[in-house]
C-alpha cells in the first residue's frame, strides 16, 4: 500500500463517523506506515501503532487482534501484538507472552521472517524476533537496539523505523538516565517531529528524551504539541507533564493530569496521573485539595487492589505530610497495605510519617520509623517497575537519623549526615516527575543551617535544591527567608515574587502565604 493511501486511510480511521468534535477528542495523531497486510486489517494495524507509541498498550494489543483476525497471515500484525510487551522506558518485558504471540504467527523464526512480503517487513520481525531472543534482557534490547538502526538506515523514509529506534535508545539503559543516549534518542525524534509534526511517537520520546530539569526546555514545544497530537490517549495527556514538572510549571502539571484523569472525579484512583496532580496541588498552595484528592483515590484500590495502586498511595501519602507540613493529619494513621510494593516507595512512606512525628514531636515512631528505613536500606539493591533508584532508601534514612540527631542538639553531626546524603543523591542518575527524594537534601539541609542563623549557606543550598527541582515551593520560600537574612535583597525579592505567582491559587491560610504577600508587596 502507497504511503498517499495509508495517509488517507489514516484520517479516515481518526475522524471515523461520530462527528468532528468526538473525532477530536479521539485523536491519535498520524503516521504513515505502508505495508503488505490487506485492506480490511488497515484500520486495526494503524490505530494500534498509534497507540503503541503513546505506550497505551492494552488498547493497542486490542487493536492489533483485530488486525490478526482480519489477516490471519498479516507479519506486522504479531510483530505489533508483540511489542505491547516490551515497555523499554520502564524496563518491562514479558518474554514468554511476547514469544508466544509470534508463534501464533508461524512456529520457527524463519518460517516467520518467509510470512513478511517484503524485505522492510522482514527488518521488523528481524528485530522483534531478537528483541525476544536468547540472552539476558540487557543483551536482547542491545541487539533489538543496533537491528532497529540499520533498519531506519536502510530506509531513511520510514518514520516509524527511526522513531522506534529512538525509544530503543532509551531502553538501552535498563530505567536509568544514560544521557548519551537519551540525547541520540532525543535528535531522532526530533528528526521524526519536524518531518510529521503529528506524529504521536515522536513529540512523546522528545519528551521522555529531556524531561530532567537541564535538558526539559528542549522538550518544551514537544510537550505543549503532544496532548493536541493524541488528546485520544490518556498517557499524551498526562506526558507533557513531565517537562512542566522539570521546569516547575504548577498550572500547566495540575491542568494536564486533571485531564488525564477524566471528568469522573469519583473514579480517580491512586496511580501515576493522581500522583502528579496531587504534587501539583501542594506546589501550587492548594493543601485542601491535595488532602481531598487522597481521600477520593483511597477507596479505589482495585478488587483485589492492586500493587501500583497500593504503591502510589503511600508514595502520595509521604509528599503531602512533607509538602503540606500537616504534622498530625490523621492521614498518619491510615493503615496503607505495601504488599508487594518495592522498596523506594515503602522508604518514601516510612520517611514521611517518621519526619512528621519527628516534628510534632512524636520521637517514638520516629524512631520506629528510622529502623523501619534502616531495614529497608539493607536489602538488596533491586531496581523494580516504578521502584525508583535502590540508593533512595540508604538516603532518606539518613535526612531522617540527621533531623532526629539536630533535634538532639548534635547538628555538626546532622550536617555531616546530611552532606553525605546530598552525594549519594548527586551520583543517582537524573529523575523525572515527583522526587523519590520526598524531603530534597539541600532542602533539608538549608532549612536546618537557617534555623542556626547561618544565612548565606542556607541560601547555596537553597539555590542547589532549585537547580534539581525548579521552582519547588519550599525550596522557593527557603531561599526568600536566608537571601533576606543574609542581605541578600535581589534574590529574596525574586524568589518571593516567583512565590506569589506560583501561590496565586493558594488556600487562604496557607502558612508563608502572608509573608510572602507582604514581601511581595514591599518589593513593588
Amino acid at each position: 500500500m502507497f504511503p498517499s493511501t495509508l495517509l488517507r486511510l489514516t484520517a479516515l480511521l481518526l475522524l471515523g463517523t461520530a462527528g468532528p468534535l468526538a473525532a477530536q477528542a479521539a485523536r491519535l495523531g498520524t503516521i504513515s506506515f505502508p505495508n503488505s497486510g490487506a485492506r480490511a486489517a488497515q484500520r486495526p494495524f494503524i490505530r494500534g501503532v498509534l497507540l503503541l507509541h503513546s505506550f497505551e498498550y492494552e488498547d493497542a494489543a486490542t487493536a492489533f487482534q483485530e488486525a490478526e483476525r482480519l489477516d490471519p497471515g498479516f507479519a506486522l500484525a504479531y510483530w505489533g501484538h508483540a511489542m505491547t510487551l516490551n515497555h523499554p522506558v520502564w524496563n518491562e518485558q514479558d518474554l514468554d507472552s511476547a514469544r508466544a504471540m509470534l508463534g501464533r504467527l508461524a512456529p520457527t523464526p524463519e518460517a516467520r521472517r518467509a510470512r513478511a512480503r517484503t524485505p522492510r517487513e522482514q527488518g521488523y520481525l528481524e528485530a522483534v524476533e531478537l528483541l525476544y531472543g536468547e540472552g539476558s534482557k540487557p543483551t536482547r534490547d542491545t541487539l533489538y537496539s543496533a537491528a532497529m538502526g540499520r533498519l531506519a538506515a536502510a530506509y531513511p523514509n520510514d518514520l516509524e523505523a527511526e522513531a522506534f529506534y529512538a525509544l530503543s535508545l532509551m531502553g538501552l539503559s535498563q530505567a536509568t538516565r544514560n544521557v548519551p543516549s537519551y540525547m541520540r534518542a532525543g535528535a531522532l525524534a526530533e528528526d521524526v517531529f519536524l518531518r510529521n509534526p503529528d506524529h504521536p511517537g515522536a513529540a512523546h520520546y522528545i519528551i521522555h528524551a529531556f524531561d530532567d530539569p537541564i535538558h526539559a526546555p528542549l522538550g518544551l514545544r514537544a510537550a505543549r504539541a503532544y496532548s493536541k497530537i493524541a488528546p485520544g490517549a490518556d498517557h499524551a495527556r498526562h506526558m507533557t507533564s513531565h517537562i512542566f514538572v522539570a521546569l516547575g510549571m504548577w498550572d500547566e502539571t495540575v491542568e494536564a493530569n486533571a485531564a488525564a484523569l477524566g471528568p469522573d472525579t469519583a473514579a480517580w484512583a491512586p496511580g501515576h496521573y493522581a500522583a502528579w496532580l496531587d504534587y501539583g496541588y501542594l506546589q501550587q498552595g492548594r493543601l485542601a485539595e491535595a488532602r481531598r484528592l487522597l481521600d477520593i483515590i483511597r477507596p479505589n484500590l482495585g478488587s483485589p487492589s492492586r500493587v501500583p495502586r497500593r504503591l502510589h498511595q503511600l508514595t502520595m501519602r509521604a509528599h503531602y505530610l512533607v509538602e503540606s507540613e500537616r504534622w498530625s493529619d490523621s492521614i498518619v494513621a491510615w493503615p496503607l497495605d505495601s504488599t508487594g510494593v518495592g522498596a523506594v516507595p515503602q522508604a518514601m512512606d516510612a520517611f514521611g510519617l517518621g519526619y512528621a512525628a519527628a516534628r510534632r514531636g512524636d520521637r517514638a515512631t520516629a524512631d520506629s520509623m528510622l529502623r523501619r528505613l534502616g531495614a529497608l536500606a539493607a536489602l538488596p539493591k533491586v531496581v523494580r517497575r516504578y521502584g525508583g533508584n535502590p540508593q533512595v532508601p540508604a538516603i532518606l534514612e539518613q535526612e531522617l537519623r540527621a533531623v532526629l540527631r539536630s533535634a538532639d542538639g548534635a547538628s555538626e553531626e546532622a550536617m555531616t549526615l546530611l552532606r553525605d546524603a546530598s552525594v549519594l543523591e548527586a551520583a543517582m542518575p537524573l529523575e523525572y516527575g515527583p522526587p523519590d527524594v520526598v524531603k530534597p537534601t539541600h532542602e533539608l539541609l538549608g532549612e536546618l543551617l537557617l534555623a542556626q542563623g547561618r544565612a548565606t549557606e542556607a541560601q547555596q543550598e537553597f539555590l542547589r535544591a532549585l537547580a534539581l527541582t525548579p521552582r519547588r515551593s519550599l525550596s522557593l520560600l527557603g531561599l526568600a527567608r536566608a537571601a533576606t537574612v543574609a542581605g541578600d535583597s535581589p534574590v529574596a525579592a525574586q524568589a518571593y515574587a516567583d512565590l506569589r505567582t506560583i501561590w496565586r491559587r493558594a488556600d487562604p491560610a496557607l502558612p508563608g502565604l502572608a509573608e510572602v504577600t507582604r514581601q511581595s508587596a514591599q518589593a513593588r
